[in-house]
């Protein structure tokens, strides 16, 4: 973990349940992640907004942890290597029942369409 551990604070709780950025938007994710620094919930990179990346290129906050239900792994954007980590404030993961996509009343019926052609 090296010097990652100076970028998590497991006191610090998540900002909420879905990506902050995607919720004022009215927008749809594939994937969430939280800073380990300050609770940030962010969407991944194989998501429209890539909102988890731009939070850290804005902040420097280097840290992300998954914020999906069964996944506890933590990525360093700054050594691009994932790692294990301490258990950090709940809740640790959104809701089951927001689905995945998610959240599920706003994920387009051609949401795979859109994905593959932001990829491309």
């Amino acid at each position: 973990m090296s010097d990652a551990a100076t970028f998590i604070h497991p006191e610090v709780p998540p900002s909420g349940t879905g990506c902050v950025e995607c919720e004022e938007q009215g927008s749809w994710w594939l994937h969430l992640r939280r800073c380990a620094d300050c609770g940030h919930i962010g969407c991944c990179d194989d998501s429209l907004n890539k909102h988890a990346t731009a939070h850290f290129q804005a902040t420097g906050h280097r840290v992300i942890q998954s914020f999906e239900p069964g996944e506890d792994w933590f990525w360093d954007y700054g050594t691009e290597e994932m790692f294990d980590g301490p258990e950090l404030a709940p809740p640790t993961a959104h809701r089951a029942s927001q689905g995945v996509p998610g959240p599920r009343d706003r994920v387009p019926g051609d949401w795979q369409r859109q994905l593959a052609a932001q990829a491309r």
